[in-house]
C-alpha cells in the first residue's frame, strides 16, 4: 500500500473509530450488549488506525519539509502524554470500584496510543527517540488526582486544537484534532468522577 492509500485509510479508520468510541459511551450504562459491540468495533478500527498511521512511515517521511509543529511543543506534548500514562495508573489503582478503575484504564490506553503515535512524529523530524520526562506529580488522594487530571484533559484540548489550527498538514490536524476529542471525552469523564465519587 502506498503513502497515499495509507493516509486515506488512516484518515478513514480514525473517523470510524472516533464514531464508535462515542456510541461505546453514550450506550455504557444503558445497553450493555450494544455498549461491547461499538467498543469492539472502536478497538477494531482503533488498530487499523495505528497500523496505517505507523505504515506511513515504510513508505515515506509523510512530513518532509513541512515543519508544521515546533519540537519544543513536540516535546511537551510527549511529557503530558508520558505523565500522563503514569499518573493514571495509580489514580486507577486507588479508584473506588471496579467498573471505575477499568474506565480509568482505557483512558490510559488512549493516552499510550497518542504518546506512540507523537512519538512516532518526533522520530520523524528529529531521527531521534524521544526521551520523555514526568512533569507533574501524581496525586495520592483520588479525589485530588482525579480534580488535576480533569484540569490537565481540559488544557491539553486545548492545546491540541492549537496546533491543529496551526498547521497545513492534513495528517496532522486529523491527529491532533482527534486527540483533542479523545481528551475532551477523558475530562468528561473525570468531572462525572468528581460529582458522583
Amino acid at each position: 500500500m502506498n503513502r497515499i492509500s495509507n493516509r486515506l485509510a488512516w484518515q478513514y479508520h480514525l473517523k470510524l473509530a472516533s464514531t464508535y468510541k462515542m456510541l461505546a459511551d453514550k450506550y455504557e450504562y444503558m445497553d450493555h450488549p450494544l455498549h461491547l459491540y461499538y467498543g469492539g468495533e472502536y478497538r477494531k478500527h482503533l488498530n487499523e488506525v495505528e497500523k496505517h498511521f505507523l505504515a506511513l512511515n515504510q513508505t515515506q517521511n509523510p512530513f518532509e519539509d513541512m515543519m508544521f509543529i515546533g519540537i519544543e511543543e513536540l516535546s511537551k506534548t510527549l511529557n503530558g502524554e508520558y505523565s500522563a500514562i503514569y499518573c493514571y495508573e495509580q489514580l486507577a489503582n486507588q479508584a473506588p470500584t471496579a467498573d471505575i478503575k477499568n474506565k480509568i484504564l482505557e483512558i490510559r490506553n488512549d493516552e499510550i496510543r497518542h504518546f506512540n503515535m507523537f512519538s512516532q512524529i518526533y522520530t520523524w523530524l528529529t531521527g531521534k527517540q524521544p526521551i520523555p520526562e514526568r512533569t507533574e506529580e501524581c496525586q495520592t488522594d483520588f479525589q485530588k488526582g482525579v480534580s488535576v487530571a480533569f484540569n490537565a484533559e481540559q488544557e491539553t484540548v486545548d492545546f491540541y486544537h492549537e496546533i491543529a489550527r496551526k498547521t497545513d498538514n492534513p495528517v496532522i490536524k486529523d491527529l491532533f484534532t482527534q486527540a483533542a476529542a479523545d481528551e475532551q471525552n477523558h475530562a468528561v469523564w473525570f468531572l462525572y468522577f468528581m460529582n458522583h465519587h
